[in-house]
């Protein structure tokens, strides 16, 4: 019997690095050139994650240019966030984490940091009600724009595992929403899979840019 104990981490058998696990990769690849482009992932910021299975997570590695992301920059790693080939995983991963465990049937996250969300989240309270925009129907669900779309804001903390506690608090028993806002900090929004993820982003990028128009204009 071999003793599993003493096998280095390159030989251990890595349990998510088939087939589903470079698409995830090449996925995540293309979701961090696009969002660069877009000015939503500046310098180093934002994370990105597909949920391969319940036992692997595919994310960004730590403090890695989303512009200039390859396959190598994404990492496998466990439904705790623990890594599973030995190299850091995102200082955000204990976010990602809860997120798949509160609901099962999200499979992609994406984290940005782009202007209009950072703005929003210092200046808005602990909620962003977005309503009465056509736009509203690009998320998964939604079929009317007589809707009022809620956007939770948390306070900004360094320590992830306890910002992870009290978001999952918060949303924990309420009906599924699309997204939340960390105060000075940037958007993270989901999806079934990774076109929905990318649809709800760009939506909620353009839903901002609205209200920061508006606020700008002094409407109400």
């Amino acid at each position: 019997m071999i003793n599993l104990q003493f096998m280095s981490s390159k030989t251990r058998k890595i349990p998510c690095k088939g087939k589903d696990f470079k698409k995830a990769a090449e996925s995540l690849v293309k979701a961090g050139h696009m969002s660069h482009k877009k000015g939503w992932v500046p310098a180093t910021s934002g994370n990105f994650s597909i949920k391969v299975s319940d036992e692997c997570i595919a994310i960004t590695v730590s403090g890695k240019h989303k512009g200039k992301l390859e396959k190598n920059d994404i990492m496998p790693v466990d439904a705790s966030g623990k890594s599973l080939d030995g190299r850091k995983p995102s200082a955000e991963t204990p976010i990602h984490t809860m997120i798949y465990m509160l609901y099962p049937e999200i499979r992609c996250i994406l984290h940005t940091h782009s202007i209009f969300a950072t703005m929003l989240s210092k200046y808005t309270g602990r909620e962003l009600v977005l309503d009465d925009y056509e736009l509203l129907k690009a998320f998964q669900g939604i079929q009317t724009h007589a809707t009022a779309l809620k956007v939770p804001v948390f306070i900004n903390d360094q320590d992830t595992k306890r910002l992870a506690e009290i978001v999952r608090e918060q949303l924990s028993g309420t009906e599924l929403c699309f997204g939340f806002l960390i105060e000075g900090h940037g958007l993270y929004t989901w999806g079934t899979d990774i076109e929905d993820t990318e649809r709800h982003l760009e939506a909620f990028e353009f839903l901002f840019e609205c209200e920061i128009l508006k606020m700008k204009a002094g409407l109400k």
